[in-house]
């Protein structure tokens, strides 16, 4: 019974960076594994991440995560001296990283991870491959969401009246 309740707390999101959403044209995704030290998999595991300010750049022909902020446990962490906003490697296949650097230096996009989740027992990160979006083009997203909202709005007054 104990091994069930274990598998059901293996999969699921670690974190999502929401206004990557809002602040950028998400043109493709990639799914990259994340070399990671054993506190920063403990701190994961209790939920602690900051995830908002992250990107990805191209440091010696590899992908490398910025700015992700992991905090220490104070129990897991008392032999280490821990940096918790370190650049961490991302690890991709070398065609995946080829297409991502020709992306970046020769058509201008940026690296942008989008969520962080387990799979199995590792962790991933979903990269995007992003173009930055104009102040036009956030009302434009605003006003499309405004109106998706007051359709559905809509529709339930009408589905509850007939």
């Amino acid at each position: 019974m104990a091994k069930a309740k274990d598998k059901d707390k293996q999969g699921g999101t670690i974190a999502l960076n929401k206004r990557a959403r809002h602040e950028y044209h998400i043109d493709q995704r990639f799914e990259a594994g994340i070399e990671l030290q054993g506190w920063e998999v403990k701190s994961l595991r209790a939920g602690r991440i900051n995830f908002g300010d992250s990107y990805a750049m191209v440091i010696a022909n590899e992908i490398q995560l910025v700015g992700t902020s992991i905090p220490p446990l104070i129990s897991a962490s008392t032999h280490v001296i821990a940096n918790d906003r370190r650049t961490r490697k991302l690890l991709l296949h070398r065609a995946e990283i080829d297409t991502l650097i020709g992306a970046v230096e020769r058509k201008g996009y940026t690296l942008i991870p989008t969520a962080m989740y387990w799979k199995g027992n590792k962790v991933k990160v979903e990269l995007g491959l992003a173009k930055g979006k104009q102040a036009h083009d956030k009302r434009e997203t605003e006003k499309e969401r405004d109106w998706q909202r007051e359709k559905q709005r809509t529709m339930r007054a009408h589905n509850r009246s007939a």
